[in-house]
């Protein structure tokens, strides 16, 4: 090992042992609460298509970008609680907020909503400030960012109409959509403050459902703390037939902009069948470890990334 390279090692010791108690934090609160930690395959024939991002293949397969699809199947048999800690794996994503192998805690609850998880999520980081002995006070990069409860919520809606004078919810544009919100719609967060953006509209529904009194938009929303893109979280859609129309439409998507084929989850959709009223959420580990450490890269709290393993 070289002299550089035990001193990166080194350096990196307390972030790393502050990621330690956040995980032993994260694995209390979940069991108090009555919820199993599983475990779900990195590897699968078939995983969820997105458009947006780019798998890694393996053999004729793929490694998970999520492990959402195995998750929902155990919800499906009567896993009532569950959540893990899964490595993930996205192709082309390397930068300060970045690394193609990565850490995503996700949770579900059956019988919930996105809102509910939302309020899991807002307890869950204040309770790992406490621990930390920061109060309701999270310090990163310069900014005092006050995560005491309730955490503000705005729709996309009244976001972009305020930020970039149009409503997604009614005009469908998604280039213009992500080109807004990273230069005009992000920097109109609260700061000090974390943001939770609720309500996407219907074409970025994903794997969530739509409201029922509202079928343009969907039960979708992200959390923001710092600048930072820490959480998404869905009121899952349980209708299998609407699910494979979103999916096919999805693979013709990809097949088209990018060549590559991907296959139908069938499995996933055939155990939604029996897959009930249920909420969920994907959180990045690395980033909220970024945050409690005050950390300005992803480097700063993974010992090994792309660069060094």
């Amino acid at each position: 090992m070289s002299e550089d390279e035990q001193k990166r090692l080194a350096r990196l010791e307390s972030n790393l042992k502050r990621r330690a108690l956040i995980y032993e934090f994260i694995r209390d609160f979940f069991k108090e609460q009555g919820f199993l930690e599983v475990e779900t395959p990195i590897r699968a024939p078939a995983i969820a298509p997105e458009p947006f991002i780019v798998p890694f293949e393996s053999e004729g397969w793929f490694l998970a970008a999520s492990p959402e699809l195995h998750m929902k199947r155990l919800l499906a048999a009567g896993y009532h609680k569950i959540f893990q800690f899964s490595h993930c794996f996205r192709k082309g994503e390397r930068g300060r907020w970045h690394n193609p192998e990565f850490i995503m805690l996700e949770w579900y609850r059956q019988g919930a909503d996105y809102m509910e998880i939302i309020r899991d999520t807002e307890k869950l980081v204040t309770g790992i400030a406490q621990k930390l002995g920061m109060k309701n006070k999270i310090k990163y990069r310069g900014q005092e960012i006050d995560v005491s409860l309730p955490w503000p919520r705005v729709t996309v809606k009244d976001a972009y109409t305020k930020a970039a004078d149009w409503d997604p919810v009614a005009v469908n544009d998604t280039e213009r959509f992500d080109m807004d919100f990273v230069e005009k719609v992000l920097p109109r967060f609260n700061k000090d403050r974390p943001t939770v953006l609720i309500d996407y509209p219907a074409s970025q529904a994903s794997l969530a459902r739509l409201k029922v009194n509202n079928p343009l938009v969907a039960e979708r929303a992200e959390v923001f703390i710092g600048g930072l893109e820490l959480a998404n979280a869905y009121s899952e859609l349980a209708d299998a037939k609407e699910q494979a129309k979103r999916f096919r439409e999805e693979i013709a998507q990809i097949k088209r902009e990018r060549k590559q084929q991907m296959a139908m989850p069938e499995k996933f959709l055939e155990a939604m069948v029996n897959l009930s009223e249920c909420g969920g959420i994907a959180l990045g580990i690395d980033r909220l470890v970024m945050l409690f450490c005050d950390a300005a890269s992803i480097d700063d709290v993974t010992a090994f990334t792309e660069d060094t393993v």
